[in-house]
């Protein structure tokens, strides 16, 4: 971004522009420069504590590019302001105050003030290193109702006081869902009014770079959730609608497209063909990563970025310049920092997504993978076993995008699909209404939960799953740790599970590799088997069996990729998970050499036991 070194005549003195870079709030030794972008002003005061709220007293100077800035000796971090505009779009009777677009802290509930706020914070000496992807578990995470205390919602400080226990159950990242500054007490997070503002219930820039180092120091990464599909909240009337007062077309402004490209189910869309809006985008996913060190970003409804109406396959509604933005991104993010991940939400299976620029596609590392969750929520909440198709479950553990297995993110539940607002329930709740503590209930999400760690690509769970949590999630709720306690066995489950995933043991190596067979697919008994490798051999094959079926077998014969004793490293059905589970013995077995005709096309057969719903992982 080039800034002109223009000048203006205010009454006997020039003002200049200023010679900082940045935008918004820039502070300096001895004052605080401020620039911001409206073309469309005459004139644009900045007021402030530090100037008592004048109104005409600090005149920004125009760059002759639609940016205007000054430098204010004086202001200093921690000092409110707001920026006066003057247009002749706005009644010149009118004082039209304004919100900076790119301050980093908001006071929404005292009429939009901003806060100039300096990037000093000690960071300390230990370095983080980002787990690689195919080792990576995440934990999807909502600030207000994770651990929120008496009749106020949760902050920063309340998840730092779990990242322990967190660290225990063995997950490596966070997935926070969207942080920006929103209207009122509770959201969910997807009525972004300010990209820029951390949420005031939730702690302010040096709250949030605090949350980042200790989940670093207990070995977990963050990454943010990011929502640039839709901006401005109509409940605000200093928000990024109608910024320095221009409508076209009776529009929202400046920032937004001002045709029909402007309409989502969401809010009004950026204008992603416009050079300036582009550029305020791309400032905000570096500013995550750079000045608040985060890991990654998972960017909401990509969708919604790259077409009009939220389809795909429609070309003729597509829109360029927002798939263009998604390249920029993750381009300038591969250049400076590889090892930093993102992620889409794109939910159409689309292998483009993922594709790097230089082919045409738009460079995600990887995509939330609705196919699998599908596939897996309809096979465990079928009412009756006849209705579980293993041919569809298999479908779920091959799919994958291109090659690489690391591409999607699968799950068995997430915000959206477990959320009061979209009457939906947790999955538990869903296999039985009314009864999501029953064996049945516990039994079949449990089946789920197997999948999603044993199944090529990255797993994530959703805040609760991991002690059960049932009924359906709000933003205005919170979790019941109390569950946590009682049942702990599912606690451990999901813990053996995780350790498991993440070859805890070094015997698992395979869960974390890129290869997948799925060798044994019996509809008829609703049992399927799979084989997991990286490189193979002892400590890396791994042989998954899951009985979706609500019989046990003491002898069930199927495949093998190699000769020899394999020891069971897990069984869901052990009573240590739950008194109730039937404890139905998971043997360790030996393999021997058979024809392959006879044994799933494998070199090798053997003998198992299996309880009902139950999993079984074996290796050597």
């Amino acid at each position: 971004m080039v800034f002109s070194t223009a000048n203006v005549t205010s009454g006997m003195s020039v003002i200049q522009v200023s010679t900082q870079t940045g935008m918004g709030a820039i502070p300096y030794e001895g004052g605080t420069a401020f620039r911001v972008w409206a073309p469309f002003a005459s004139a644009i005061y900045v007021a402030g504590n530090f100037n008592n709220w004048s109104i005409t007293e600090n005149l920004l100077a125009p760059e002759n590019n639609g940016y205007w800035s000054v430098d204010v000796p004086g202001a200093k971090e921690g000092q409110n302001y707001r920026y006066v505009i003057q247009s002749p779009f706005i009644p010149s009777d009118s004082v039209w105050w304004r919100t900076d677009p790119y301050c980093k802290h908001v006071l929404d509930n005292d009429g939009g003030d901003g806060v100039i706020v300096t990037d000093q914070f000690d960071w300390g000496t230990n370095t983080f290193n980002m787990p690689v992807w195919n080792e990576l578990v995440i934990y999807e995470l909502h600030i207000a109702s994770f651990n929120r205390s008496e009749n106020k919602p949760g902050d920063l400080n309340s998840i730092i006081d779990k990242l322990g226990i967190l660290k225990d159950l063995g997950i490596n990242a966070i997935e926070l869902m969207p942080i920006f500054g929103f209207p009122g007490e509770y959201s969910l997070g997807y009525n972004p009014a300010f990209p820029f503002d951390i949420e005031s219930n939730y702690g302010d820039p040096g709250k949030f770079k605090n949350f980042v180092k200790k989940a670093h120091e207990f070995g977990i990464a963050v990454i943010l959730d990011v929502v640039y599909n839709h901006f401005g909240d109509k409940e605000l009337d200093y928000s990024l609608r109608r910024f320095d007062g221009w409508n076209q077309n009776n529009g929202d402004g400046i920032y937004f497209y001002n045709d029909q490209r402007v309409q989502t189910d969401f809010g009004p869309r950026p204008d992603y063909g416009r050079g300036e809006v582009r550029q305020y985008i791309r400032d905000n996913a570096l500013m995550w990563l750079e000045e608040y060190q985060i890991d990654g970003l998972r960017f909401d409804s990509t969708i919604n970025i790259r077409n009009i109406y939220g389809k795909n396959n429609e070309p003729v509604n597509d829109i360029p310049e927002g798939w263009s933005l998604m390249q920029w991104i993750n381009n300038e993010i591969d250049s400076k920092m590889p090892w930093k991940i993102t992620i889409a939400e794109d939910l159409q299976n689309n292998e483009w997504i993922n594709r790097n620029t230089g082919s045409g596609g738009a460079g995600f590392d990887s995509q939330w993978g609705s196919f699998f969750y599908y596939s897996i929520f309809n096979a465990v909440v079928a009412s009756t076993d006849s209705a579980r198709n293993m041919y569809s479950v298999r479908d779920a553990i091959l799919q994958r995008f291109e090659t690489d297995a690391w591409k999607r993110v699968i799950y068995s539940e997430n915000h959206d699909e477990v959320a009061e607002i979209n009457h939906k329930v947790r999955l538990p709740e869903a296999i039985w209404h009314g009864n999501a503590d029953s064996w049945f209930a516990r039994k079949r999400s449990t089946l789920a939960a197997a999948l999603v760690f044993t199944s090529p690509g990255i797993p994530m769970i959703f805040q609760g799953q991991e002690f059960l949590e049932w009924g359906n999630w709000s933003d205005s709720g919170t979790l019941d740790w109390s569950k946590k306690d009682k049942f702990s066995g599912i606690w451990d489950l999901y813990q053996s599970l995780i350790r498991l995933r993440r070859n805890w043991y070094n015997n698992t190596r395979g869960l974390r590799g890129q290869h997948v067979n799925v060798h044994h697919v019996n509809n008829n008994d609703k049992v399927i088997a799979f084989h997991r490798w990286d490189n193979g051999g002892l400590g890396d094959d791994v042989v998954v069996i899951i009985n979706m079926g609500d019989r046990f077998y003491d002898r069930y014969s199927l495949g093998f990729p190699g000769g020899g004793t394999w020891w069971v490293r897990f069984n869901s059905d052990w009573n240590g998970y739950s008194p109730d589970f039937g404890n139905h013995s998971g043997y360790d077995t030996f393999a021997n050499q058979s024809n392959p005709n006879d044994s799933d096309g494998m070199p090798f057969s053997a003998n198992i036991g299996i309880g009902p719903y139950s999993v079984l992982i074996l290796s050597q």
